[in-house]
C-alpha cells in the first residue's frame, strides 16, 4: 500500500503542474485547450535535450522552452487574432503530434531498439524520509515532484493573497474593469498563457525524464486532457486541483499495479488502462456546481 501511495504521488506530479497552470490561464478567461499538445512537446523536448546533451537540466530547459513556444502560438491565434479557443487548441494538438513524430525521425531515424535516457533519481530528504509510511510516500521522490510541492502553496498565495492574483481573477471575471484601471487585458492573458505553457512543458517532461526514460508519440495518452478536466473539477482553485490530481494519480498507480501483477486477472487489461479516463468522465458528470469565470473563452476587444 505504501508503494502504491508513493507511486500515486509521483504520477500526480505532471497532472498537478498542468492543472494549476490551467487554473491560472482560465482565471484570466483563457481555456488552454492546447494543453495536450503542450504536454507532448514538453515530453519530446525533455527527451531530445537530454539525449543529445546528456544533461537532464538541458532536457528540462528545452521542455520548458517547447511548452512556452507552443503556448505562444496558441495565445497569438486566440488572443491577438480572436480565433475560437477550442478549435485552435484542437488544431495545435494535432500539429504537436505531427511535429514530434516528424522531427523524431529526422533526428534519430527509425532505431531498431527504443532510445533510452537516464531518468531523475529519487532524492531522499534526510530525517523526513525516515518517517514511517509518510517518509517513503512524500520524501523519497524526484526533483519534479518536490517542485510540485512548492508550487501548491505559492500558487494559492499568489492567486488569492496578492494584487497580482486579484488582477488575474478580475481579468476573467470583469475584463472591462481591468481595462478601465489602465491594465492591458490581452497582455495579461498572453503572459499568463505563456506561464501555463512553461509549466505544461515541464509537466510533459515528467513522462520522459521522471518516469519512462524514452519517448513515443503516444506517451501522453490524454493526460493533458485529464489535467484540463481537473481544473474544472477543482473549481478553478489550486486546492481543488491538489485533491483532484491525487485522486487521478491514485487511479493511475492502481492501474499500473494491477497490470504488473500477472496473477490478477479479474479485469480485462484494457479496462484497467482506461480506469483514470473512466474516472474523469464519472466525476465530470457527477459534478453539479461550477464557479466558471464569467468571461472564460470570450475574446476581449478594447472599446473605443
Amino acid at each position: 500500500m505504501t508503494n502504491i501511495l508513493s507511486r500515486a504521488i509521483m504520477m500526480s506530479t505532471p497532472l498537478l503542474l498542468g492543472s494549476i497552470a490551467e487554473v491560472y490561464a482560465e482565471r484570466t478567461g483563457m481555456m488552454v485547450t492546447a494543453i495536450e499538445g503542450i504536454f507532448l512537446l514538453g515530453a519530446w523536448g525533455g527527451f531530445v535535450g537530454t539525449y543529445i546533451t546528456g544533461s537532464l537540466a538541458a532536457g528540462i530547459l528545452l521542455a520548458i522552452v517547447c511548452g512556452t513556444l507552443m503556448a505562444a502560438l496558441y495565445g497569438f491565434i486566440t488572443i491577438h487574432m480572436k480565433q475560437q479557443q477550442i478549435v485552435t487548441g484542437t488544431a495545435i494538438n494535432i500539429l504537436a503530434g505531427g511535429f514530434c513524430s516528424f522531427f523524431q525521425r529526422v533526428l534519430f531515424g527509425i532505431p531498431t531498439t527504443p532510445l533510452q535516457i537516464d531518468v531523475l533519481e529519487p532524492i531522499s530528504i534526510p530525517l523526513l524520509s525516515s518517517i514511517p509510511v509518510l517518509g517513503p510516500m512524500f520524501f523519497q521522490q524526484n526533483l519534479l515532484t518536490y517542485f510540485a510541492y512548492l508550487v501548491i502553496p505559492v500558487s494559492y498565495f499568489v492567486l488569492f493573497k496578492t494584487s497580482l492574483g486579484l488582477t488575474i481573477r478580475s481579468t476573467g471575471e470583469n475584463p472591462e474593469a481591468v481595462d478601465v484601471a489602465g491594465l492591458n487585458v490581452n497582455r495579461i492573458r498572453f503572459l499568463t498563457v505563456l506561464v501555463a505553457g512553461a509549466m505544461g512543458g515541464l509537466a510533459g517532461s515528467f513522462y520522459t525524464l521522471g518516469y519512462l526514460g524514452m519517448f513515443t508519440t503516444g506517451i501522453i495518452g490524454g493526460r493533458g486532457w485529464i489535467a484540463f478536466a481537473i481544473c474544472f473539477l477543482g473549481n478553478w482553485n489550486p486546492k481543488g486541483a491538489v485533491v483532484g490530481t491525487f485522486v487521478f494519480g491514485l487511479a493511475e498507480a492502481v492501474a499500473i499495479y494491477i497490470q504488473s501483477m500477472s496473477n490478477i486477472n479479474i479485469f480485462p487489461n484494457e479496462l484497467v488502462i482506461a480506469l483514470p479516463y473512466i474516472l474523469t468522465i464519472v466525476l465530470t458528470v457527477a459534478r453539479s456546481n461550477f464557479n466558471v469565470p464569467a468571461k472564460l473563452g470570450v475574446p476581449y476587444s478594447k472599446e473605443n
